[in-house]
């Protein structure tokens, strides 16, 4: 079952129970597709695509979090958290920082990376292989956190 077709049935289901949230959450995953749908691409929804769908959607929860939490404003961002939770079930399971570490540090090694200066070498390897799987932000942040510890 491709994305369009869970989150319809989804929707479905979530509107039959009454799930305000999780309603609203797949409503705007759908608007999404329906985006990219009309965006005349002329080719069927592929999984890359879908995936710059969820973690796009993943990514404005996260940050909108953030702000509110700044802000003093906790009721906006425990429904901010409720709605990032229905998204991280469309993806696919999420590394833990350990996991992400381990390798980054393994990257590090393959392309002899050196310090700081050498984080245009490992971003990319390791962004390919995570996506959709880690934050991009926690990911960056360990990559300059090992290589500072190379380049001290």
């Amino acid at each position: 079952m491709n994305l369009r077709d869970r989150i319809n049935e989804d929707l479905k289901t979530a509107m039959k129970a009454g799930d305000k949230i999780r309603t609203e959450t797949i409503r705007s995953l759908r608007a999404g597709i329906i985006d990219f749908e009309k965006s005349g691409a002329a080719r069927e929804m592929a999984p890359e695509d879908e995936m710059k769908i969820l973690t796009g959607a993943a990514k404005k929860r996260r940050e909108a979090i953030e702000l509110y939490e700044q802000n003093n404003r906790p009721e906006l961002a425990e429904k901010e958290k409720a709605e990032l939770a229905v998204i991280l079930e469309y993806l696919p399971k999420q590394m833990t920082r350990e996991e992400i570490a381990e390798r980054i540090s393994q990257i590090i090694a393959e392309t002899g990376a050196a310090g700081p200066q050498d984080a245009n070498k490992v971003m990319p390897v390791i962004m390919k292989e995570v996506k959709g799987k880690a934050d991009g932000r926690l990911v960056q942040e360990i990559v300059k956190e090992r290589l500072a510890a190379l380049g001290a």
